[in-house]
């Protein structure tokens, strides 16, 4: 008898190792890895593109809408598709991040993109990581994580994931970016970074990636992945 699909959901602050974390396990246990932070800077990035306010909740909303956003595996690594354009580096660079906020933020958004998710994740057998993952797009999941690192192991990460795509960055502005974006996640009235009851918590600091993946593929095992 085949192991069934469970669904894992990952949620935690910028920075906390989810994304690399969470695409390990989903290449262990041969699941789909969904990086729902990816899809909402996709949406960032085509409306600075277009030049249009990330703050006309309607307007994003209808961005949101009309924008085709693909999650694609290729040679081992996730490419980000804007309307069939790789966008993998652009959503990354401190403009989009600088952006984000509002657009996280955004109920509309939010109930365009999270509908899309849930049908990436109806069959089980996915990996999906973002901060409101556990609560609100899978309440239901098998499994719920909730990763946490201080900000100076955080910003560390961010940098070094900027230098592997060629983006030189200053780790105080990406602190302070951090640090602003955490404010804005806890205190938003839709999507708020929250931490399930049901989650286990995992604090990332000092493990290294090995020892994340490992820990939560064991979990996931024990729940019958």
């Amino acid at each position: 008898m085949a192991p069934k699909k469970i669904i894992i959901a990952i949620d935690g602050p910028a920075g906390a190792g989810k994304s690399t974390t969470a695409k390990r396990v989903a290449d262990i246990l041969d699941y789909l890895f969904l990086d729902t932070g990816a899809m909402y800077r996709a949406v960032t990035l085509a409306a600075y593109r277009r030049n249009l306010s990330i703050e006309d909740a309607e307007a994003m909303a209808l961005l949101a809408g009309e924008s085709v956003i693909d999650l694609r595996m290729q040679d081992g690594e996730q490419r980000v598709f804007l309307n069939h354009l790789d966008v993998t580096k652009e959503i990354r660079t401190p403009e989009v991040t600088q952006r984000i906020a509002p657009v996280a933020a955004n109920a509309q958004v939010r109930k365009v993109l999270v509908r899309k998710q849930q049908q990436m994740g109806k069959d089980g057998g996915i990996v999906a990581e973002g901060r409101d993952i556990g609560t609100v797009v899978f309440p239901h999941a098998e499994l719920k994580i909730f990763m946490l690192a201080s900000l100076e192991a955080r910003a560390d990460r961010r940098v070094k994931d900027l230098m592997q795509v060629g983006i030189q960055a200053d780790i105080e502005q990406v602190m302070e970016d951090i640090r602003r974006r955490d404010e804005s996640d806890a205190g938003r009235k839709h999507g708020a970074l929250l931490q399930a009851p049901d989650a286990i918590l995992i604090d990332t600091s000092l493990l290294t990636l090995e020892e994340q993946v490992q820990r939560i593929v064991a979990l996931a095992y024990e729940r019958g992945a």
